[in-house]
């Protein structure tokens, strides 16, 4: 058994390369092997999202602050608040962050594959960002 203190892991910038704008990663639990789950909690200043990206084995985002954004390739933006559960399946190329105006906190869940939970794309443009999101 592990018990994780409240606090006591450092929070990260969310790296530049799979960020746009302000994000912080707060990790939750990493994968054990010869588990591979592994969850933190991330928070997007307004405007912030991630680059385009997958995940091997899928993700589960729990909204748990403000009111953000996610979007699959080719699909439409969906606006998501707090109490929103998001599956994204396995290889769905897709996006999440913030809203324009109002930060955005979620519970990332994903399983590693040979040591790596998602692959990364290219940037989401603000022309992207902004297309068809209403409230």
């Amino acid at each position: 058994m592990d018990i994780q203190p409240s606090g006591s892991q450092p929070s990260t910038q969310g790296p530049a390369d799979y960020f746009t704008g302000t994000v912080r990663v707060d990790p939750l639990f990493p994968a054990h092997p010869p588990a591979r789950t592994s969850g933190g909690s991330v928070t997007f200043e307004p405007g912030a999202r991630t680059a385009w990206h997958a995940h091997p084995l899928g993700q589960t985002l729990i909204v748990t602050a403000g009111c953000g954004r996610v979007q699959r390739w080719g699909g439409d933006i969906q606006i998501i608040r707090p109490g929103d559960v998001v599956w994204i399946p396995p290889h769905e190329k897709h996006w999440h962050g913030a809203g324009e105006d109002t930060a955005m906190t979620h519970i990332a869940i994903q399983e590693e594959v040979d040591g790596s939970p998602a692959d990364w794309f290219e940037k989401v443009s603000d022309d992207q960002y902004h297309q068809g999101a209403t409230p």
